[in-house]
């Protein structure tokens, strides 16, 4: 029998966060915590081992308000600053676990890393960086200690990004094609995590229709959407006109697989 997943939405909004600097709108100025929306990442464990997919720029914030204070590593999706910018904080974990940070990722990810963070890999090492063991993948499966992950690669416009599937459990984020062949990978998921931006159509992120269609095509037990906009409209209201076993995800929304 597989180990029961613990998953616990750490961000559900898109790139710009909700409420989006600047912005009066409903969503924005709603009272509802629901509707408050940190940059997309989840973490996950099985109990012996913990994850984060993705550090973007409130992963520190994150850490705090979920109470996390053991990571044993870090899984990337792709290289874009919601994703990557909060790289510099894992240095809390390196003092605390007197470890460097296993990081799997691409070498689209690693590039964007090395280019940006370029004080973490530099021959004279600075006092307190980040230490990090790079762990390069492609589409084939891995293991991080006892947690199995295969990659579900999809485009996001041009970009590939990739997806996970851990077990029963599958995470996607930032796409708006994923192919048959991919799909595949998906099918028989228990939990599907999917992206849905807004209503409008989008150059590179699924709307709630499309994510739609995608959810009733693997017809997952459950299904969550995530990296959501201040345009899709307030939570409760979105979640009242979604099918059974469809629902929004929430900021701090934890769940068992």
């Amino acid at each position: 029998m597989s180990a029961t997943l613990e998953i616990c939405f750490l961000g559900t909004g898109t790139s710009q966060g909700v409420p989006l600097i600047g912005c009066t709108c409903d969503v924005c100025t709603s009272a509802n915590p629901k509707d408050n929306r940190l940059r997309s990442s989840i973490y996950v464990s099985d109990g012996q081992t913990s994850i984060v997919v993705d550090t973007g720029p409130d992963f520190r914030q994150q850490m705090l308000a979920n109470h996390i204070t053991r990571l044993d590593a870090v899984v990337f999706t792709h290289g874009h600053k919601d994703h990557t910018a909060g790289f510099d904080d894992i240095r809390a974990f390196n003092f605390i676990q007197k470890k460097d940070m296993d990081v799997y990722l691409d070498e689209r990810v690693e590039h964007i890393l090395r280019k940006d963070f370029d004080y973490v890999f530099a021959e004279i090492s600075y006092p307190g960086i980040p230490r990090a063991i790079l762990h390069p993948i492609d589409g084939s499966p891995f293991s991080v200690q006892s947690l199995s992950l295969i990659p579900v690669e999809t485009l996001h416009y041009k970009l590939p990004v990739y997806g996970f599937r851990i077990g029963d459990f599958t995470y996607i984020t930032d796409a708006n094609f994923i192919s048959n062949e991919e799909m595949d990978k998906i099918r028989g998921s228990k939990v599907l995590v999917l992206n849905a931006l807004r209503r409008e159509s989008h150059i590179s992120h699924f709307t709630l229709d499309e994510a739609l269609d995608i959810a009733r095509e693997i017809g997952a037990e459950k299904t969550f959407f995530t990296h959501i906009s201040h345009q899709l409209g307030k939570h409760h209201e979105v979640n009242a006109e979604l099918p059974e076993g469809i629902e929004l995800a929430y900021d701090g929304l934890r769940i068992t697989v």
